[in-house]
């Protein structure tokens, strides 16, 4: 699967559980880390977990695995690497202080709307 695609799929999945403020960060060409990022925010550490399980489980029905898994331990962020794309979950507070967007100004940003 194409990284842009893989990326609106997983934004899709993650909009479908009721995820916050989902951006999609185009990094191909500041960064070899990946080409996109993908943002979003949940509402408590349970809707976290529910939101990665479900990114997962739905890209590997589509035969997409991640190659690692970051916050399984709970927390207020969740990493999902897969390559190309690295999905982000956090909660509100977590984002605001580590403000990936910000950190990443340079790169093409697209809403829920562009998906």
């Amino acid at each position: 699967m194409e990284p842009k695609q893989l990326a609106k799929n997983a934004a899709k999945i993650l909009s479908g559980k009721k995820a916050d403020d989902i951006r999609i960060l185009e990094v191909t060409d500041l960064t070899v880390l990946a080409d996109y990022f993908l943002i979003a925010t949940g509402t408590s550490t349970t809707h976290l977990k529910t939101l990665a399980d479900e990114v997962e489980y739905a890209l590997k029905k589509q035969g997409v695995m991640p190659g690692h898994i970051e916050g399984r331990g709970g927390g207020n962020w969740f990493l999902l690497d897969y390559g190309s794309v690295i999905v982000h979950i956090l909660l509100r507070d977590a984002r605001e202080f580590y403000s990936i967007e910000r950190l990443w100004s340079d790169a093409k940003q697209y809403g829920e709307d562009d998906l």
